[in-house]
């Protein structure tokens, strides 16, 4: 007697192992050494190489993946026993009966690869979509199949559970077909029975506990830098099984490779179909590192490299042409565009042997009247920064901010909140002044430890906040100069020590300035204007243009993955004779001068050696970032201090700086430090004048008032 032809889904089945076997042999050889059986074990498949290797089968995995990966799973176990037979000492070797098959990295094409929420049309097709962990439910146990017993033959038959009604288990209508015996048999002579009275089977406790299944639900949302401007960001369920339950959680960037599917709860008569679209996930990969490394490559990182080169003996040209990069439309603010620059790079964080961690991420809180341009820093921040949120103070509260817990089905989830989801990146607010007093104390804990202790509805658990915040208001009424910064802004000293730069932008009366900021805007051929766009566009003449958007994020990106920037004992001399003076004024602001300076101080002076291409914290850091913390404490007892908003940095700053670094240490006792340093830059660059002459040199003044 011939044996009958084999099916479809059998030819299928055995050329899908003997793919497994070519492309993944030393892992298969792998899953049978593992010792646990009990456990389930995945083999993660680049369909990008295996549609070189069988487009066939591949397409038919991307067009039917709920009826192909169910075979790609068999398949995978008989890869197993095929390789088991091929190994003589195969004792110790057993084949695992729970394993999964993860299809990676699918190809990039269009109708593959979704950054918006997938629509009807896409049901029943294998995808790839990228978007942010907001919402987490608890794992489950699911039941993946019911035995009932047929009152009329007493025969026994499984009911599987169903997907698109949230996995329930609908009670049969008619007898099955499939009858198991009392010893487990398949009974196939019984034929079919009329019987339309069934009861349920109880199996006994861990009897059969391969029916049982590990089982979580996610939301994700689309990720708003990748979407366009005015667009709401759409969320869709995401339905996790197996090892791949607990993968994540609230904040975490992922890409999903699933089965678009449909979901509708049980019906009733007369009752409206309430019909979702969820992903059956087949594979969850976290990706929280800097989105733009794709955008990184070797000549863009040569290119970065020359640019410093051509910068040799003037480094601080070089780095007010990258500020003059960031935010071209407004013009001047060069000390807004520094500290903004420094937050974006960030700082190095530092954890102890004893587990206290200190934050390497700076905080900012810009503080000005009307029309001084705040908005527009956070807006284009948030364009660059690979990881962002933007948010408005007005009408966010404690959960919007943190994290808030909302009850679904029935049960009690978390939901992320706005530092949550800024996690490694940049947490933007608006109208920081705007947010009640009660909510504001709830983001202490988030700015100084980066995390979020959360208590509620029964759900305890820390998150964590790792990010910069960037926050802007509007001083109360008109600003006073001779009030201190939490009167004029009516924020407490607690949330304002936490803050490493408080920048006051006060739209005083100027009339060159005024003259320049209309000229630039309306495009007028003012001598003055001209010649502030020129510095601005063309800085110097070893770069032909300013550096756009994506350039000037695959910068910041990648020197903060190469430089770890650590102090030298010049450095750390310049800090810590400036703190001993700060703690010892007599008018220095109790609020301010704490511990948290010299942190800030610290951070500043990394931020600003990674923004200068270098490995190490030098003398030039550390004075710049005592410069941005005078012109933050609004202090005139060491360096005159300018004002904020009509700030331009001129063409040739690098003799400035070289005359305010001398005035700086004399004025700190430090004086024979800066003298290897101001030599060897003018060397570097040409000059043989006397760096000391700069003493008596451009010192700014700054009168609120004026």
């Amino acid at each position: 007697m011939s044996e009958p032809p084999p099916t479809q889904e059998a030819q299928l089945s055995s050329q899908m192992a003997a793919d497994l076997i070519e492309m993944q042999k030393e892992q298969i050889e792998a899953l049978l050494f593992a010792s646990d059986e009990t456990v389930f074990y995945s083999l993660e498949v680049d369909m990008s190489i295996y549609i070189e290797t069988n487009a066939y089968v591949c397409s038919q995995i991307l067009a039917r993946p709920s009826e192909t990966l169910p075979l790609l799973d068999k398949a995978l176990v008989m890869a197993q026993t095929h390789l088991k037979d091929l190994i003589q000492d195969n004792h110790n070797l057993t084949v695992k009966n729970l394993v999964h098959v993860r299809c990676t990295r699918l190809p990039q094409v269009p109708a593959l690869q979704f950054q918006r929420i997938p629509r009807s049309e896409h049901v029943g097709k294998l995808i790839n979509f990228v978007g942010t962990v907001i919402r987490t439910g608890m794992v489950k146990m699911m039941e993946t199949r019911k035995i009932y017993q047929c009152a009329s033959c007493n025969g026994r038959f499984y009911v599987n559970v169903e997907r698109e009604l949230g996995y329930q288990v609908i009670k049969p209508t008619r007898c099955g077909v499939r009858v198991i015996g009392d010893a487990g048999q398949l009974v196939t002579g019984k034929g079919e029975c009329d019987g339309k009275k069934f009861k349920e089977i109880v199996v006994d406790a861990g009897s059969n506990p391969m029916e049982c299944r590990d089982y979580q639900e996610i939301k994700v949302q689309e990720q708003v830098t990748k979407l366009a401007l005015g667009t709401i960001p759409r969320s869709i369920l995401i339905l996790l099984e197996d090892d791949l339950a607990d993968v994540c959680k609230p904040g975490d960037d992922v890409s999903i490779v699933g089965a678009v599917t449909r979901r509708w709860q049980y019906l009733q008569p007369g009752e409206r179909a309430d019909i979702d679209i969820v992903i059956a996930a087949n594979h969850v990969r976290v990706h929280n590192e800097q989105r733009s490394n794709l955008l990184l490559t070797d000549e863009l990182k040569q290119e970065f490299q020359s640019f410093w080169n051509s910068y040799s003996g003037r480094l601080i040209d070089g780095r007010n042409f990258i500020i003059n990069s960031f935010c071209p439309k407004i013009v001047g603010m060069s000390l807004v565009k520094l500290a903004v620059m420094l937050v974006l790079s960030g700082g190095v964080s530092k954890v102890e042997k004893s587990g206290m961690k200190m934050r390497g991420d700076s905080h900012i809180l810009l503080v000005g009247d009307p029309g001084t341009g705040k908005s527009q820093f956070l807006r284009y921040a948030a364009r660059i920064s690979p990881r962002s949120v933007l948010t408005t103070g007005i009408g966010s509260t404690n959960a919007g901010l943190t994290v808030t817990a909302v009850k679904d089905s029935g049960e009690w989830q978390l939901e992320a909140g706005a530092l949550v989801l800024a996690d490694k990146g940049l947490c933007c607010i608006d109208e920081f002044g705007s947010i009640k007093e009660n909510d504001k104390t709830a983001i202490h804990e988030a700015m100084e430890q980066q995390t979020i202790s959360v208590a509620k509805a029964g759900l305890v658990c820390k998150l964590n906040t790792r990010c910069s915040i960037l926050a802007a208001t509007n001083p109360k009424g008109k600003y006073d100069p001779n009030q201190s910064m939490e009167v004029n802004v009516a924020l407490g000293s607690p949330l304002l020590s936490r803050f490493d730069l408080i920048l006051t932008l006060l739209d005083t009366q100027n009339n060159d300035w005024d003259r320049k900021v209309s000229s630039f805007i309306l495009g007028l051929p003012d001598e003055s204007a001209a010649a502030n766009n020129q510095q601005q566009q063309q800085p110097q003449p070893g770069s032909k243009k300013l550096w756009d958007v994506d350039k000037l994020q695959a910068y910041l990106t990648f020197v903060k993955a190469r430089f770890k920037p650590a102090l030298t004992e010049p450095a750390n001399e310049i800090l810590k004779r400036y703190y001993q003076i700060q703690r010892g004024s007599d008018l220095r602001n109790a609020a301010r001068t704490t511990i948290r300076l010299l942190e800030s101080m610290i951070r500043l002076a990394q931020s600003h050696a990674r923004l200068m291409f270098r490995d190490e914290v030098t003398v030039q850091d550390a004075i710049c970032a005592i410069m941005l913390i005078e012109i933050s404490m609004n202090s005139t007892g060491l360096d005159g201090v300018q004002s904020t908003l009509h700030s331009t940095f001129p063409e040739r700053y690098q003799e400035e700086y070289l005359a305010k670094e001398q005035l700086l240490l004399n004025r700190l006792g430090l004086s024979h430090l800066a003298s290897d340093s101001v030599e060897d830059d003018d060397r570097a660059a040409g000059n043989d004048d006397d760096a000391d002459d700069g003493e008596v040199g451009t010192v700014y003044s700054w009168n609120p008032t004026q």
